[in-house]
């Protein structure tokens, strides 16, 4: 039984879902030892009455079980093999999430609470408040019977906002202390392991031979890293790569170190100096790696080098115990938790501020080139941005669109944090607004609009961000247009209302016309959903005038539908026959035959709530002859169909039978979907623009 030598804080700070290494039990089996008292104990809380049971009262919450420990004990390892053991016993799966970032910064909610969701594949609209996913995440929950393993906690209120309404689940936490303020939880504190299992874990690290010879040497290495399991991992590591070195000449080297720090920083510090001069300067430049995240492009960015020789390098740090390799389809790599500190405190003292800023230009440059080439490779063959990834070198270049879309979704957790941290950096905004701009468009290439919203949210948000602290009003104007339409598509109508006049201002500061006619537009879209008919037909003749002084004449024509919508569902019937008029002949003038035929179908439906239905019939004889001309069957059918309800109002049910008989020939199966459309007055679901907040590609 197990101890896994190197804690996994930080392999996925930031998501909810986990890398595919913590997702794999057996992996974590293979490789854990010891811990058998504290299993014993945690398996046994599992069991134990609580003070709802005690007391009489059926317990309202899951169970939570806690394993404390600092950073490199083996909290996470135990955990998981707890977690292992205890996963037949939960049908509905295990769900992992991690809640604190590696630069120590605890994980909003909202975001733990939306990777979770996406684990039990619930959708979760995107935008919606943290206590809104919260909230969801609690009903998913409260029907299933599942294992939560919540990883690195920073303090109780992050445990409690996701604990299930159910005593069926039960949750895992794993901590640095105690979690104040969460009823009836016992830790489990983890010290050092003991001497059996620590030079067990030793034997596997650095080969079993040298341990076998001379165990007393063993014990004396073990008793100076303390019996730490992330330091005996190290100690282990740097013996594996020198199968000539004897151990108790490392555990002498070790015991003369200075006594300054811990057990774990002593062992690091003389691994790191054994090290050459290149490796460590991209050793410790990998604490600069989005949320822990690492690949061969991302060393290669940092420390300068070619991707083959990062990558060759990342495998000696594999083989050293300085770095994980994750189970992936593609090369991935994460750095314990436990070694981010003293990689970070060295990068500060040895790397000026430039040479680090540097690094993270490079390091989000490449990025930035690697998500053109993804998005391209969704062109066709004879684009121009397929053509511009031609010159690209190589190892930049994605063979097929599978491989790209692959990539994108391995990576998605790291370029994701990548553009929170170069936001938050403020120090290249440049370069963080050219990533969100390419990542948004790689996101929509490969997924659609709606299937990316909840990540293209918050891109957005970033943007906006950005845009606000450098006061880049055109900007600011496409990041709120694009959040309002979010908010719209979700329901939030009024939030989407006060972001679109947000942007109208945005859009007149920045003299874009695009932006300020869009807002106004939007504004009286969001009036409209609102039901408020007054304000919303004065926001669309805003609009309306705004497009016809840029002589704008298809959307022109567009805005009178949909002023005459509005007067339509006003009962303004006059108003509406005008302006649903002046839309014929905009389109006609355009040349837009189905658009035409449309706006005939609703002057139409207008002409027959004002009660006249002779003239209705006419129009819709119109409109089915331009529907036809325009070759749109669907719209033909619904036609067909109008015609045989005037026709039977005015008394011809033989006639009507024809027309309804036309429909059924034209669509057959589909006749019912368009029938209801008729019935509710044609209405279509809302398309909503997302638009790139910057004109670079």
């Amino acid at each position: 039984m197990t101890d896994q030598a190197v804690d996994t804080d930080g392999a996925t700070a930031g998501g909810a879902v986990p890398s595919p290494a913590r997702a794999s039990l057996e992996s974590t089996r293979a490789q854990f030892v010891g811990r058998r008292r504290e299993l014993k104990e945690l398996r046994a809380d599992v069991d134990r009455a609580g003070l709802d049971t005690l007391s009489g009262r059926k317990a309202p919450r899951a169970r939570v079980l806690l394993v404390a420990g600092r950073p490199g004990s083996g909290r996470t390892a135990l955990a998981e093999e707890l977690v292992r053991q205890l996963a037949d016993d939960y049908p509905d799966g295990v769900l992992r999430a991690h809640l604190t970032d590696p630069d120590g910064t605890p994980v909003p909610t909202e975001r733990t609470a939306r990777g979770l969701l996406d684990a039990l594949a619930v959708p979760a609209p995107p935008g919606a408040a943290e206590d809104d996913l919260a909230e969801t995440l609690r009903a998913a929950l409260a029907d299933r019977r599942a294992l939560l393993l919540l990883d690195d906690a920073a303090d109780a209120g992050q445990v409690d906002a996701l604990l299930p309404d159910t005593p069926d689940c039960l949750v895992v936490a794993v901590a640095e202390g105690p979690l104040t303020g969460i009823p009836d939880v016992r830790p489990c504190t983890l010290g050092g392991l003991d001497k059996e299992a620590a030079v067990e874990l030793l034997a596997r690290a650095a080969g079993p031979v040298r341990i076998t010879v001379d165990p007393g040497s063993a014990e004396s290495l073990v008793e100076v890293c303390a019996a730490h399991p992330a330091t005996l991992v190290l100690a282990g590591g740097w013996l594996a790569v020198r199968p000539k070195a004897a151990v108790a000449d490392l555990a002498k080297r070790v015991r003369a170190l200075p006594e300054e720090g811990s057990a774990l920083a002593r062992v690091f510090g003389h691994t790191y100096a054994s090290l050459p001069s290149p490796a460590a300067r991209i050793l410790r430049l990998l604490c600069l790696a989005p949320a822990g995240h690492i690949d061969p492009h991302t060393a290669s960015a940092l420390a300068g080098c070619s991707v083959s020789g990062a990558k060759t390098t990342l495998d000696d740090f594999v083989e050293l115990g300085l770095v994980r390799a994750v189970p992936s389809s593609l090369p991935q790599y994460e750095v314990p938790g436990c070694l981010v500190p003293l990689l970070r405190a060295r990068t500060e003292s040895q790397d000026k501020p430039g040479e680090i800023q540097l690094a993270r230009a490079r390091m989000l440059e490449r990025t930035v080139r690697l998500l053109q080439s993804c998005r391209a490779v969704t062109e066709p063959e004879d684009a121009t941005a397929r053509g511009k990834i031609a010159g690209l070198p190589p190892a930049l270049r994605f063979p097929s669109r599978q491989a790209a879309a692959e990539w994108l979704s391995v990576r998605q957790p790291a370029l994701l944090a990548a553009a929170r941290l170069a936001v938050a950096d403020g120090e290249l905004d440049t370069l963080a607004r050219r990533l969100m701009a390419a990542l948004t468009r790689a996101l929509v290439a490969h997924r659609g609009t709606e299937a990316a919203a909840p990540e293209l949210y918050g891109i957005h948000q970033l943007v906006l961000g950005v845009a606000e602290r450098r006061n880049l009003p055109r900007e600011q104007a496409a990041a709120l247009l694009n959040l309002a339409d979010l908010d719209a598509q979700t329901g939030r109508t009024r939030d989407a209302l006060a972001r679109y006049r947000a942007a109208l201002d945005a859009g007149r500061a920045a003299n874009d016309p695009y932006a300020t006619g869009r807002a106004m537009e939007s504004v009286g879209g969001a009036y409209q959903e609102l039901g408020d008919w007054s304000r919303a037909s004065d926001w669309f003749g805003r609009a309306l005038a705004h497009r016809l002084a840029r002589d704008e004449r298809v959307d022109a024509a567009r805005l009178y539908g949909r002023i005459g919508t509005v007067h339509t569902y006003a009962g303004r019937y006059g108003e509406a026959l005008r302006n649903w008029s002046s839309a014929v002949t905009g389109h006609r003038r355009n040349g837009d035959v189905t658009a035409q035929a449309r706006a005939l179908s609703e002057m139409a439906r207008v002409q027959e709530y004002a009660g006249r239905p002779e003239e209705s019939l006419r129009t819709c004889q119109e409109a089915v002859e331009w529907a036809r001309q325009a070759e749109d069957v669907r719209l033909q059918a619904a036609l067909q169909l109008r015609l045989a309800d005037t026709l039977e109002r005015l008394g011809d049910p033989a006639a009507a039978r024809l027309h309804r008989s036309a429909a059924e020939r034209m669509l057959g199966e589909e006749l019912p979907q368009v029938a209801r459309l008729e019935r509710n007055g044609g209405a279509e679901p809302s398309a909503y623009e997302i638009r790139s907040a910057s004109a670079e590609d």
